[in-house]
């Protein structure tokens, strides 16, 4: 009997869903990349566009064993958090780029704090609160952007979980500087990548190459190096190298890095995914000339900047490799800082920091989850976070930038 009603159970558990399908649910909660749980005869749902405590009529527009996934297609009870998108593309058939427009913006914030710390329970098995602060204006802050163009040459974005392109004939959130709407006039030619950049010096660089070949995009206007200023340290960064999006970001991170690294004269600092350098830039002075920083990077473009970025300084040297590799090369370190791609960076690497006994280890993260499980790397490696903050550079899209601070456990 007991059996019996188990498996009655179970199977009601694993309700399948059709895509297509469509009903009236309420919103749970926030989800990790910017979607939203409900549930629906035990079937769990990850829905766009909604906000927690909305009644809504959802579509399934994708099913799995575990989960599936929906977009809201009528409001039944709006939540008091819902405003209007200031951009005409975002909604469910447009623009896949700003999931979170329809959000006010405190609730925005509010809403990245949950998932920060339901990341940090569910994987790192701790209590993590934090408050996601605000950088600036929610609109006009990016300052580079990937488009796609139409087969008929129209630029526009990508749907969300699609390849299907939407011509877009103004972007909100990018500079103005930028001219978006001027570069959406012109006719382009079909199916290309089309990369552009605005330098602190507001020099518009523009790249493309073609969509069906994986080759890099190649400069087509504007210069193949642009010229940025950092607490009046100059940088050069080109084209293919990476650069933090937010026109106020590389000031908030470097100062809260500097913050929490406490640099003093003479540090031996590891600067890991270093890019063209931003980090390492404005901890020279601090380190002093007995001071002794090394950046690591596999971008060789990016380290081919860093090069002439830092040549005139003797005691910065970089190197060109995967991280992980290259770790094994140090014997010691005061304080590492490392900026890893999405993915984290992963035990391996965990495990080399911690072999150099640095009194400190500065991590900046654009996904909470690969910072939680490598937080769990850490604490076992003999470091805590002792510090951590968050960064709304990511204004009306599901992102967070965090900074997190890990300092030696003394063991007596």
């Amino acid at each position: 009997m007991t059996s019996n009603g188990a498996n009655q159970q179970d199977s009601t558990e694993r309700v399948a869903l059709t895509v297509g399908d469509r009903f009236i649910t309420t919103i749970e909660k926030v989800a990790h990349g910017g979607h939203f749980i409900a549930r629906h005869l035990g079937a769990v749902i990850f829905v766009r566009h909604a906000i927690p405590g909305e009644e809504v009529e959802i579509e399934i527009t994708g099913t799995g064993n575990s989960f599936n996934r929906a977009d809201v297609v009528k409001i039944i009870a709006p939540s008091s958090d819902r405003v209007s998108a200031p951009c005409q593309f975002a909604h469910r058939a447009g623009c896949g780029g700003c999931d979170f427009q329809h959000i006010s913006l405190e609730r925005q914030r509010q809403l990245k704090s949950e998932v920060v710390a339901e990341q940090f329970a569910r994987i790192a098995k701790r209590d993590m609160q934090v408050v996601v602060e605000e950088v600036g204006a929610p609109l006009g802050y990016r300052t580079r952007f990937n488009a796609v163009t139409t087969r008929n040459g129209d630029l526009g974005f990508k749907q969300a979980r699609s390849n299907k392109v939407v011509p877009v004939s103004d972007c909100r959130i990018l500079q103005p500087e930028i001219k978006y709407q001027e570069l959406s006039s012109r006719k382009w030619k079909g199916e290309l990548r089309v990369e552009v950049s605005l330098s602190s010096a507001s020099e518009r660089t523009i790249a493309t190459g073609y969509t069906r070949d994986e080759t890099p995009v190649r400069t087509s206007e504007g210069p193949d190096i642009g010229q940025y200023s950092i607490n009046g340290f100059k940088l050069e960064v080109s084209q293919r190298s990476f650069w933090q999006s937010h026109k106020l970001a590389p000031k908030v991170l470097t100062q809260v890095v500097s913050d929490f690294a406490e640099p003093k004269n003479g540090d031996r600092v590891l600067d890991l995914y270093g890019g063209v350098g931003l980090f390492t830039s404005q901890l020279i002075e601090a380190v002093g000339g007995s001071g002794q920083i090394d950046l690591v990077e596999g971008s060789k473009s990016a380290t081919a900047d860093a090069m002439r970025n830092f040549a005139e300084i003797k005691n910065v040297k970089v190197h060109t490799g995967d991280v992980a590799k290259l770790l094994p090369r140090f014997s010691q370190s005061d304080l590492i800082i490392l900026d890893p791609p999405r993915e984290g960076a992963g035990k391996d690497v965990v495990l080399g920091m911690a072999a150099l006994s640095p009194r400190a280890i500065i991590y900046v993260a654009c996904d909470p989850a690969a910072l939680a499980r490598d937080t769990t790397y850490l604490s076992e490696a003999g470091y805590e976070i002792t510090k951590i903050r968050a960064f709304d550079l990511f204004p009306m899209t599901h992102h967070i930038e965090t900074v997190a601070l890990f300092s030696r456990v003394k063991v007596s």
